[in-house]
């Protein structure tokens, strides 16, 4: 199964809005998501601080400033299998 990398800290409303866009999709498309707070780790705190909420799917990197329904689920389309 694809895994879905969700980097997000608390208290972090864009954070909360790309959560519910990804569980939203998980209603079409086959991926679990494993989140990770950037303040458990000090390497995730310095490469993501500046961009969470952070989404890697594979090899695509999606931060919040490219955040969207249409850039999760066109990754979602390159290596996940879709849902009947």
């Amino acid at each position: 199964m694809l895994k879905v990398i969700y980097y997000t800290k608390e208290n972090c409303s864009l954070c909360d809005d790309a959560k519910a866009l990804l569980l939203m999709l998980q209603y079409d498309y086959n991926f679990e998501i494993e989140e990770r707070d950037i303040y458990t780790n000090d390497e995730w705190l310095e490469e993501y601080q500046l961009l969470i909420p952070f989404v890697q799917i594979q090899d695509i990197g999606i931060d919040c400033e490219e955040m969207s329904i249409e850039a999760l689920e066109s990754a979602l389309k390159k290596y996940s299998s879709r849902l009947s």
